[in-house]
């Protein structure tokens, strides 16, 4: 029985695999998004005196791949690319959450937003006030973003003090029950550009061919250890 347990635990885990390779390939054009991987646990049963023991690996865990992906120009103001590591910092009805999507608009109340209205906020932790009346838009590279040559604020980067414990969000959003500390240096905001996904269309194709031939080589298993012991209760039962 330890066989079918066994090569039942890897087609979970394949699956897994696979719908995370998929999601990564679906989300090859959208902003900001990071590539995703699947991360294997193993469970060791000890088995009888005399008797080998019995591992079963489980696909528990996603990890996010962190990688600088490219930019794309845009011209527009408000539209921003983080260059190097860390992360836009956002106020979301769940809490303070993190994302890479940089394409923000003032909302009616001059407030610095996301496409799904969520509110940017300063280095402080406070949403970015942008003047009804202000005429051009400047963003440093520091994150100083003025307006008229007056400076208004400067934008919250940050990195999770523990990138394993980012968790996927809607929206291009992360959330960290690990917190955030604020990026110190080498890192550069570039006004005016988008960045895209950091995923690399062939090689996950390729890797969703790999899983795909696994998963088939499992199912095939499986049929044929069926048809083993359906022989052989058959044998047994004559």
């Amino acid at each position: 029985m330890s066989t079918s347990y066994v090569t039942l635990a890897r087609q979970v885990g394949l699956m897994a695999e696979m719908q995370t390779v998929a999601n990564n390939v679906a989300n090859v054009s959208t902003t900001g998004f990071r590539r995703e991987g699947v991360l294997y646990s193993e469970y060791v049963q000890a088995g009888p005196p005399g008797r080998e023991s019995v591992s079963i690996a489980a696909a528990r865990a996603r990890t996010v791949d962190l990688s600088q992906a490219s930019v794309e120009r845009t011209n527009a103001p408000l539209d921003l690319a983080i260059q190097g590591e860390g992360f836009f910092l956002v106020e979301t009805a769940r809490g303070e959450r993190l994302t890479r999507a940089g394409h923000f608009t003032p909302n009616e109340n001059g407030e610095l937003v996301t496409p799904e209205g969520h509110l940017v906020l300063d280095a402080g932790g406070a949403p970015v006030f942008i003047p009804p009346e202000a005429q051009a838009i400047s963003v440093a590279a520091d994150g100083t973003l003025s307006a008229d040559g007056r400076p208004l604020a400067q934008l919250g980067l940050v990195v999770p003090v523990d990138p394993q414990s980012m968790k996927r969000e809607p929206g291009q959003l992360f959330a960290t029950e690990a917190g955030t500390e604020p990026v110190i240096e080498g890192t550069a905001i570039l006004q005016g550009y988008l960045e895209g996904a950091n995923v690399d269309p062939v090689l996950e194709i390729a890797r969703m061919i790999e899983v795909q031939r696994a998963y088939e080589l499992g199912q095939a298993f499986i049929d044929r250890e069926s048809d083993r012991r359906s022989k052989l209760i058959d044998t047994l039962t004559r």
